[in-house]
Formats: structure tokens, sequence, C-alpha cells
């Protein structure tokens, strides 16, 4: 039997895909590996292209696969296979797959040429297998219509489409009766999610109506910051939803968020996130933030930070501004130079990892639902549902079972080391 592996780069949802890649590789007759592997007949790179220096850390793979893997045929597949396939293919790879191209691995394998993505909502055709995983990454959406001025992902993605509501019930079906402890749904924007005028909250409940031992978290999400229905489905824990979300506020200044095309203000988020930790305690709040954006002042970046000071995030992902050729940002003028950029981030970087240890801090002596996945060192590593990583003795909890744990300071070491 042919052999073969998968990398994966960038986000939840490349990891859904990836997924799904993988059944499509076993029924094309290939027997998947571990990444790194030796003597495999195809790999392939699920590359990201977020940022440029994803796309650059893409071509870096895909130039070490092809040192350490001649003789293997090397796909590069995913966003940074729209934004520059060229550079893939001068940088080692066979064959470059667009996001369509991914749903089309039986023609691919074949020499064959696939078909593109229709903007209407979409099956895949297959369910998602996880041989490596212990958590299930199951895509329920795609693409976007948002069409902020700094991103490229509707370019990559796509226009804002669902997947059928059926097959995304029987995906996770598939994942429970494979006993996955925890369902992770996830799209580029899953509070888009609309299919035969059923909505996010429609599939959530259908979903944890099943039988089985399983919890759910939702992926990024970008609710309407007058909307309260996300939150008031975690409050329901009918619902099984983990007490987490992640909701990508961009920048503080509500000038820059003008220019970067959101659509809210920072006080609408602020009191966003106020409402949500009313109607849920001890959620976990994380967000995104980009530091650099063209034309930012000290005072712009300051509101930012007082914003991240504010909301007390539990964890934060900074990222620096990188401009994609094609979208109205890349034409700002007003430049940040490099070395201010860096400061800007260092100082994020300081406070996010205060705001993140102070959430720990706070849930000392709580009891919190936790699923310990690995043991490694004589302990065991898990994740509660409000997303803080724990650790604890070996042999005091089962592993892939969600047990409840009181929480002592020393169970929380993952998440104080970056207390600076």
């Amino acid at each position: 039997m042919k052999r073969a592996f998968i990398i994966t780069l960038g986000c939840r949802l490349n990891h859904a895909d990836t997924a799904l890649l993988t059944t499509r590789l076993q029924n094309a007759g290939y027997s998947l590996c571990m990444p790194q592997t030796p003597d495999v007949d195809l790999i392939v790179l699920n590359s990201c292209a977020i940022t440029a220096e994803a796309e650059k850390k893409s071509r870096q793979q895909i130039r070490k696969l092809r040192r350490n893997y001649p003789g293997a045929r090397i796909i590069a597949a995913g966003c940074a296979a729209e934004t520059d396939p060229d550079k893939l293919l001068t940088a080692g790879a066979d064959e470059v797959w667009s996001n369509p191209d991914k749903k089309q691995i039986f023609d691919r394998c074949d020499g064959k040429k696939s078909i593109s993505l229709a903007p209407e909502n979409f099956e895949e055709n297959a369910v998602s297998s996880f041989p490596f995983r212990t958590r299930a990454f199951l895509k329920i959406q795609e693409g976007c219509d948002n069409r902020c001025s700094y991103c490229i992902v509707p370019d990559v993605r796509g226009r804002s489409r669902s997947r059928k509501f059926a097959e995304c019930i029987a995906d996770c079906r598939h994942a429970i009766a494979s006993g996955f402890p925890e369902i992770v749904l996830t799209g580029v924007n899953t509070c888009n999610y609309a299919d035969d005028g059923r909505l996010l909250g429609d599939l959530i409940r259908e979903i944890a109506a099943l039988p089985g031992d399983f919890r759910l978290r939702l992926g990024s999400t970008e609710p309407h910051p007058g909307d309260l229905t996300l939150p008031e489905l975690i409050a329901d824990p009918a619902n099984r939803l983990c007490r987490f979300l992640h909701l990508s506020m961009q920048h503080g200044s509500d000038r820059i968020l003008q220019a970067m095309y959101r659509r809210y203000s920072a006080q609408q988020f602020i009191d966003f996130v106020a409402k949500v930790r009313e109607l849920v305690p001890d959620i976990h709040i994380g967000t995104d933030f980009i530091v650099g954006f063209p034309g930012e002042t000290d005072e712009d970046f300051t509101q930012l930070l007082e914003v991240a000071e504010k909301v007390k995030f539990a964890n934060i992902h900074a990222f620096i501004y990188s401009p994609r050729p094609g979208t109205p940002a890349a034409e700002l003028p007003d430049r940040i130079p490099p070395q201010i950029a860096r400061e800007r981030m260092h100082a994020l970087q300081t406070l996010a990892a205060g705001s993140a240890a102070a959430f720990a801090r706070s849930q000392i002596g709580k009891t919190l639902p936790v699923i310990f996945e690995r043991e490694s060192g004589g302990m065991l590593h898990g994740w509660s549902d409000n997303y803080l990583a724990i650790a604890v003795p070996a042999g005091r909890y089962p592993v892939g079972k969600c047990v409840n744990v009181t929480v002592d300071e020393k169970f929380l070491t993952e998440n104080l080391q970056t207390e600076l």
C-alpha cells in the first residue's frame, strides 16, 4: 500500500480540511503515517497564507521536505497555493492544489483536472478522520463576505457558504462513534452558518441531542456585538458548549477599526464582552490584534493597550501587520517602521502574558470539567472547558474522558509560565 502523510499549517479550518483530506487519501489507497515518517510516497502540505510570514514558512517547509524526501511526490495545497503557486513550485513542490482541488483528490491523484467550488452551500462527500489527534475538528462553514481591508481570506477561501446540515450531523455522528470526547466546529466564520433556513443555533442543538459522551467547542467567531444568541447558547448546559469564545477584535482604536473595514466600535466590543461574561461566568474570551497597521499612531496603539487591559482577555493572538497584495490596506500610505512595530508588538505581548496568567489564577480553587489527552513525563495533560491547559500526576484520571478537576496552582504551570 502507498504511504502518505499530511503537514498542516495555520488555522483550525485547515486542520478540519486535513481531516477530510485524510479520508480521501485513505479511500484513494494510501496508508496515512505520522508527519516526518521516512520512505513515503506522497506528502501534502496544507499551507497557510494569513500573513506574509505564514506564506514564507509554507515555502520553507516545501524546501525542507524536498531535501529530506527527494523521491516523494510533494503536493502544496491550501491558502498559500491560492496566492502564489509558482513560488511553491519553485520551492520544490511537484504540484499545487488550490482549496477547491482538495475536494477532488480522486481526480487529482489520477492526474485529472479538478473543478472549482460553486458559491452555494456545499457537501464534502467525506467524513473527517483524525488518526493522530484527540479532538475532532469538523468543518461546517467556508469563506467570508466581510472583505476587511487587510485580509485575503475572501480571495483564497471564496464567498461565505455553509456545509449541508445533514452532512454536518453525519460527520458529528462519525466523530462521536470514533470516541472523540470533544468536537470543535470550525469555519472562517462559524456565526454565518445557514443552510435551508437552519442557523448555527439549530445545528448546535441538533448535535447536542446526539447520544454519546462528548462536548462541543466553537472555533473563531465574529458575532455582531448586538446579538447575544451565541452566548445564550453557551449559557445553556443542554447545548454541551465549552465556555470559550475567540472573538477577533483586531484593534482598539475606532479610527483604525474603520480603516480595517471592521463593523463595530471599540466600545461596542467592550460592552458585548461584558454581557457575555454576565451570561457565562468564567468564560474564556480570546482575541486577535494586529499591530502596526498603516497609519497607526502612538495614540492609536495606546488605545489598543487600554482596551486589552480593560477587557482582560484570557489569550491574545498578536500579529504585526503584513501587507497582502490586492487588498485595500496594501495601498495605504504611512507604513509603520519595522522597529516601531516590533516594539509595539513586544508591549502587547507583555500585557497579553499577564492577562492570560491572571485569568488562569482566577480559576484556582474552582472545579472545572477537563479532558486529559495525553500522558508525558509522568503527567497527564489536558484542557478544561474554558481552555486552560491542565497538568496533573499520571494515574489520577482517565485519558479521553471528561472529568471534574478542582484546580490547584501547580496544575496551571503551562498557563503561568508566560507571566512576565
